[in-house]
């Protein structure tokens, strides 16, 4: 019965597709002043779930490879990730006695079987949270905790790591242990995935979820406070796959009998720009995705050597580390076509460093999104490309409108390029509201409008920038700041690899901008060097008075975002 809902939905998805998609740019369209609407054509959004639409072309090419380590080389193909995942599901149902709505937990870097345990969840009717395989058992504990999770997957050598989180909550639930390599053992205390996957669960098959329940919950500290679960429906999900295959933003190629599309799965799986822009979209279209566990330059730079990737999909701390590291030569670089950041905000120059590096043809781009939009908002376009804009973060994708209003007075709608405001987002692929936080959803949304927090503008090309986030602006003596701005000049210093910028207490101007730098292998920083450079470039009340500090590690999240709050507490230690 599912695959041939699934055959008949795609063919009548193809074929709306083919009408739909067609390279014109309608003109701006407004509601009302200031409300910019996409220019392209909205898209039919299903009446489906995520494993279902996902699915629906697994078995074209059946026996190619689906996905990859590129540690371990452990591998599956379309046909075993489907099948593996119909087989978890029964079992999470028949062994485990889960229920429809209950949470489970994956505590998993990177690797060829989170899809697998995804998939299999959601396909049980269950929601899925991801969490960081980095974080300690108190940080696990409070996540548990907070979405009472029922069984948790995660690596063999995790399990007690993760039986000290359950203490913390003083219950306990299934572990389902996955090994990274065939060699290693089986946990004490943990179930061997092996046996959830490997065989068929004879359970009755029941109705599948409504596209709009609850899918993911993605943890976020959204625009203020303490992480929370970010509620994704399965509508939010594959709206946002859709919208991000548009012919005129899309950067792969689909799969035929002779080739396939290489994408590495560099950017975690547990964050959503990894989980629904790297993976699932690209999945959907039978590309090879090979997974790497954790970033590290050699791994890194054997992947590239080994796999010849198509697209690359960045953070900026490796999209500068690739422009930087002589590791990374240009041949390596040769089947690539595309690159694609996010998770952060680079400068022109810091794309334009990266470009130097790949082919003349080779576009390389930023988009923008938030957890809160399953991620994709803007994504460079064919336009975007061709007027050749770099800084740039696309276009507004289908089906989607955005306004900016005034960052010191949100009444006033923005109606005029070039002018920054707050941006405000709705569109399909905006979250149901934050897990359990009332509270919370009230401060997040504005008239239905989704409240970013981040500061953007447009220009007469209908080409979004987005600058800043609001509660990161320094004010010097009433002037606004950009830490961005900053940090990109300051990485075009020749010997800075990484920078920092934050506002500190200042007697005389309110606050001031002080800088952490990270040198460049083999250079010495000097600090009044730094200063003059920036003296050079930025307006006097852009200097960095609040000082320059080398060192060597700037905390970041693992989509690449600077944790200014962490600085800052390292400020105040210093400073005391």
């Amino acid at each position: 019965m599912f695959l041939a809902r699934k055959a008949i939905r795609s063919q009548t998805s193809k074929k709306n597709s083919l009408i739909k998609q067609q390279f014109t740019y309608l003109s701006s369209k407004r509601d009302i002043a200031g409300v910019i609407r996409s220019d392209f054509p909205d898209i039919d959004i299903p009446n489906t779930t995520i494993p279902e639409y996902i699915f629906e072309n697994f078995l074209t090419y059946p026996n190619k490879i689906a996905v990859e380590c590129s540690l371990t080389e452990k591998k599956f193909t379309f046909d075993e990730v489907l099948c593996k995942s119909r087989n978890l599901s029964g079992a999470l149902r028949q062994k485990l006695k889960l229920n429809p709505g209950d949470v489970v937990a994956v505590l998993l870097p990177n690797m060829p079987d989170y899809p697998i345990c995804v998939f299999g969840s959601l396909m049980a009717s269950l929601k899925v949270t991801t969490i960081n395989p980095i974080y300690t058992p108190t940080e696990i504990s409070v996540q548990l905790e907070d979405t009472n999770v029922k069984a948790l997957f995660t690596l063999m050598e995790h399990v007690p790591k993760a039986q000290a989180s359950m203490k913390l909550t003083h219950r306990r639930v299934p572990i389902i242990g996955i090994k990274m390599r065939e060699a290693d053992t089986v946990a004490e205390g943990a179930i061997d995935m092996r046996e959830f996957v490997n065989t068929k669960t004879d359970i009755q098959d029941f109705p599948s979820a409504d596209s709009n329940d609850t899918a993911l919950l993605f943890y976020s500290s959204g625009t203020t406070g303490l992480p929370k679960g970010v509620e994704l429906t399965h509508r939010n999900i594959i709206s946002n796959v859709m919208q991000s295959s548009d012919l005129r933003v899309r950067m792969f190629q689909e799969a035929t009998a002779e080739r396939q599309d290489v994408v590495p799965v560099i950017v975690p799986i547990f964050h959503i720009f990894g989980f629904s822009s790297v993976l699932l979209v690209h999945l959907h279209k039978m590309c090879k995705m090979v997974t790497m566990p954790k970033f590290d330059a050699h791994p890194f730079v054997e992947l590239l050597a080994r796999h010849q990737p198509h697209i690359l999909m960045l953070v900026p701390t490796i999209v500068n580390f690739m422009a930087k590291e002589p590791l990374v030569k240009k041949e390596y670089l040769e089947s690539v076509r595309f690159v694609l950041a996010g998770g952060g905000p680079l400068t022109a120059s810091d794309l334009e460093n990266l470009s130097h590096k790949v082919a003349n043809n080779v576009a390389v781009n930023q988009g923008y999104g938030l957890t809160e939009t399953s991620p994709a908002v803007f994504m460079p376009s064919i336009r975007t490309r061709k007027l050749g804009t770099r800084g740039s973060v696309g276009e507004l994708l289908s089906n989607t409108s955005v306004m900016l209003r005034k960052a010191d007075n949100s009444d006033i709608i923005i109606t005029s390029p070039n002018e920054p405001g707050e941006l405000f987002v709705k569109g399909p692929q905006v979250m149901k509201g934050y897990y359990n936080r009332p509270e919370e959803n009230k401060g997040a949304f504005l008239n239905g409008w989704f409240k970013t927090g981040d500061l953007a503008y447009y220009d007469e090309n209908k080409l979004f920038f987005v600058t800043e986030r609001l509660k990161e602006l320094i004010k010097v003596k009433g002037y606004q700041v950009s830490p961005a701005e900053l940090e990109g000049l300051l990485r075009e210093h020749p010997d800075v690899l990484e920078a920092a910028v934050l506002g500190v207490p200042h007697e005389r101007y309110g606050e001031a901008p002080t800088a952490y730098v990270i040198p460049r292998p083999n250079r010495n920083i000097n600090i009044d060097n730094i200063h003059m450079y920036i003296a050079e470039r930025a307006a006097n009340y852009k200097h960095l008075v609040g000082g320059i500090q080398i060192t060597d590690n700037i905390p970041k999240t693992a989509s690449g975002k600077i944790l200014r709050k962490e600085l800052r507490k390292k400020y105040m230690e210093e400073i005391s």
